[in-house]
């Protein structure tokens, strides 16, 4: 698919990923670690605070318009003008073609969350996920699930360096890798995602989601909203996870480690091939 002409002006700026820290050991021993970087993002819509997020760093801009996209505050990326961080006062400002309408009323409605490194998330997007039509005809392959966990297994990360964050992968489903991102949160690290595919203009339908992190309601939500109909996780899910996905009709892989995977919702999805155990045991 062609690019959108109304592709929004972006800064480039990335932060450093980590930081460097002495530590002593158990034996009294000193030496030097890398820990991954946490700084404030203060989100500014047509000059109207919307938020303050916690984040890496390290893809700022396709963070911004994700989050704006799963929080469904705008509903294409030609409505975005520009997206300009300055990391000088830890800001972002974003400005719109022709406005939020209802903006206040809109974000006024929140909802505490279980996730890590966003906090809240507003409301509404419950009552909208019956809209949602994920495809129907959608396949994914045993030896697919296989091959993205090897891939996510061997990825070069910031979590192998120096551990606490989270990582969120689109591969297609082949298990071709497109995006990988991690963030201090999962859900900072979907909506880069949603973000970088919002610009690349790159559809969900036949595309599958990882995440380091749980399977929590809105996780199963922005990858619903994003036209994703496979989302998988080396972690579990939860109650409302379970249902929401349910609900659109997503199938649901956690625990995927290895050979193992445990396959929740959308059974009808996944192609096995027992073969493939039977040639490992």
């Amino acid at each position: 698919m062609p690019i959108s002409p109304l592709r929004p002006q972006l800064s480039e700026a990335s932060a450093p990923l980590t930081h460097d820290v002495e530590v002593i050991d158990e034996r009294g021993r000193r030496s030097v670690i890398a820990i991954p970087a946490e700084r404030p993002l203060t989100v500014y819509v047509d000059k109207r605070e919307l938020v303050t997020l916690m984040t890496l760093g390290g893809a700022p801009e396709a963070l911004i318009l994700g989050y704006l996209r799963n929080q469904r505050l705008v509903k294409s990326i030609a409505e975005i003008e520009s997206v300009q961080v300055d990391w000088s006062v830890d800001s972002v400002a974003v400005v719109t073609r022709n406005g939020i309408a209802d903006v206040e009323e809109r974000t006024s409605k929140k909802v505490v969350t279980t996730g890590c490194g966003q906090g809240s998330v507003f409301g509404g997007l419950m009552d909208e996920i019956d809209q949602i039509a994920l495809p129907p005809e959608a396949r994914l392959r045993q030896s697919v699930v296989y091959k993205i966990v090897d891939i996510i297994r061997t990825q070069h990360s910031i979590y192998k360096q120096a551990g606490s964050v989270h990582g969120c992968a689109l591969f297609t489903s082949q298990g071709e890798l497109l995006y990988f991102f991690e963030d201090v949160g999962r859900h900072n690290a979907v909506d880069a995602i949603a973000g970088r595919m919002w610009l690349d203009d790159v559809a969900g339908g036949d595309k599958v989601f990882y995440t380091t992190g749980r399977l929590t309601s809105e996780m199963v939500m922005k990858g619903a909203q994003m036209g994703i109909p496979f989302l998988l996780s080396r972690s579990g899910t939860t109650q409302m996870g379970h249902m929401v996905a349910e609900r659109v009709g997503m199938s649901l892989l956690s625990r995927c480690s290895g050979k193992h995977f445990l396959l929740l919702t959308g059974h009808e999805r996944l192609e096995f091939e027992p073969q493939l155990l039977a040639a490992a045991g």
